[in-house]
């Protein structure tokens, strides 16, 4: 017995330090890469320039003022915008879909699950054809993304049985229906002016985003993706089963109910922000979860920190691999299919531990 405990002693010690220094390393990681990203471009800009125009926008340096002027038009009207995207949408797509894991206790859970992102597609592709401005156009992709998550819910509700079960089924039904209604969308839009731009959006598009609506969406989507990782002990103890949970005075219905709305929610904004972003929801909480365990009270904001290094990471590819921007959906599809089968063969041993 001695023998035991001096051995895991090591092992535990190990683990604990592991623990307590992703909630440093992570932020820290986080905020390299968004430096990094204002200053990665074609347009020439040395490594500490955006420091030094933040310190001298802030009147606590001097910088010639045409540079500054130049500097500010580059970093703050161009580029800010699509990295506090990237962050935000990253932070989103991975928290919510650490949650839908959660809830259904399933590896293979992401945003995707309930419809919300095919019911996003119809209604940003419906906006498109209609001739709505952009702004119209995002309106209708999140409110077709939580129409559609209503119809699977009702779905499920008609019929009884287990509610994970049934509200899987549902979003099966929902999604099936959602993307038929996005085959006939773009089947009648035209060809030359319409098509291309659905096609397009479908693929993921940061540059699109402005300072505006960044800024209206962002208190949403930090919101909920505060809220989830508040909801992470809740969740842990729901993974007991529904009747163990009650015992320990957790509202087992409530508190499903809230997770699923909150990740619906910060799903479906990232489709109105972002167009369709995939494998984020999926990969990174099982890179989180390989490195810290299963325990959704941590899980739950190192995915979100690690969803926001992600993203950054592939829109930094986007826009500088080729002459030309590539859409962030192509990059992180090739960037997640390596990952997703470097994690599988924990996928197939388990993934409570």
């Amino acid at each position: 017995m001695t023998v035991l405990l001096s051995a895991e002693a090591p092992a535990r010690a190990n683990r604990l330090r592991r623990l307590a220094d992703w909630r440093l390393i992570l932020p820290l990681a986080l905020a390299g890469g968004v430096l990094a990203a204002l200053s990665l471009g074609k347009f020439a800009m040395a490594p500490g320039e955006v420091p030094k125009l933040f310190c001298a926008m802030a009147g606590a340096c001097a910088m010639a003022p045409e540079r500054m002027a130049a500097l500010a038009n580059v970093v703050i009207d161009i580029r800010l915008p699509r990295v506090a995207a990237a962050v935000l949408v990253g932070a989103a797509l991975a928290s919510s879909g650490a949650a839908f894991q959660a809830v259904f206790r399933n590896p293979l859970a992401s945003p995707s699950l309930l419809g919300v992102l095919a019911g996003a597609s119809f209604g940003a592709a419906l906006g498109i054809v209609l001739g709505a401005p952009w702004v119209g156009v995002q309106a209708l992709a999140f409110v077709m993304g939580l129409a559609a998550v209503a119809f699977g819910g009702t779905v499920a509700a008609a019929f009884r049985g287990a509610p994970v079960v049934m509200l899987v089924l549902g979003g099966m039904i929902s999604n099936a229906l959602f993307a038929a209604l996005l085959s006939i969308v773009k089947f009648v839009a035209d060809p030359v002016n319409q098509l291309p731009n659905i096609v397009y959006w479908l693929m993921g598009n940061l540059g699109q985003s402005d300072l505006a609506q960044v800024l209206a969406l962002a208190p949403l989507m930090l919101g909920g993706v505060v809220a989830l990782c508040a909801l992470g002990r809740g969740l842990d103890l729901l993974a007991m089963g529904d009747d163990e949970a009650r015992s320990l005075g957790v509202p087992v219905s409530a508190l499903r109910f809230a997770a699923l709305a909150l990740a619906t929610l910060v799903s479906a904004l990232t489709v109105s922000l972002a167009g369709m972003i995939g494998w984020v929801g999926l990969i990174v909480p099982h890179v989180a979860r390989l490195a810290l365990g299963a325990r959704n009270d941590r899980l739950i904001p190192a995915s979100a920190l690690l969803g926001a290094i992600f993203l950054l990471g592939a829109d930094a590819l986007a826009r500088t691999l080729a002459d030309v921007e590539i859409p962030i959906g192509i990059v992180t599809e090739l960037l997640g299919i390596p990952v997703f089968m470097a994690v599988l063969g924990r996928v197939r041993r388990g993934w409570n531990g």
